[in-house]
């Protein structure tokens, strides 16, 4: 078995599966009667600390098993790394439509960075679009749950 075609095609499908809470609590925030709704928005909000933190840390594992790296380059994606979780702490922290901004916004730098740093790594290509996909998805279904959180709250 090519290992390669195993490693994308299991990557797609968990990339997916992932984006099932994103959805589902996505579409609840529209449907669920209004005293559940905040309980809704609350959880897209943790989900997606819980992914984004996710994200740096591929970086801790690209860094520490990949021989051909500079000091300098492992330096900076060490830091990166752990620069996705922070970004969610804030976001968990501050007032919720603020933080549905700093998700958005921590997203969207985690497929920036990572488009510049997986060359460092010999990640192969369909692994960035990927990203991409799935990022388009979170960031739709994150500005979804604002909207409806403001329309019906």
């Amino acid at each position: 078995m090519n290992t390669n075609f195993f490693n994308k095609r299991l990557a797609h499908l968990l990339g997916v599966a992932g984006l099932v809470p994103f959805v589902l609590l996505s579409v609840a925030c529209w449907i669920v009667h209004p005293d559940w709704l905040g309980l809704v928005v609350r959880g897209q909000l943790s989900y997606g600390i819980a992914i984004l933190s996710f994200l740096g840390g591929i970086h801790w594992g690209a860094a520490l098993t990949c021989s051909m790296l500079t000091i300098g380059q492992t330096k900076r994606a060490l830091i990166w790394g752990v620069t996705p979780a922070l970004i969610a702490l804030v976001a968990a922290k501050i007032v919720l439509g603020l933080g549905f901004a700093v998700m958005v916004v921590g997203f969207i730098a985690a497929y920036q960075i990572d488009k510049r740093l997986y060359h460092w790594y010999s990640i192969p290509e369909w692994f960035i679009r990927l990203r991409y996909q799935l990022t388009c998805v979170v960031i739709a279904a994150l500005g979804l749950t604002f909207i409806a959180a403001n329309v019906r709250g």
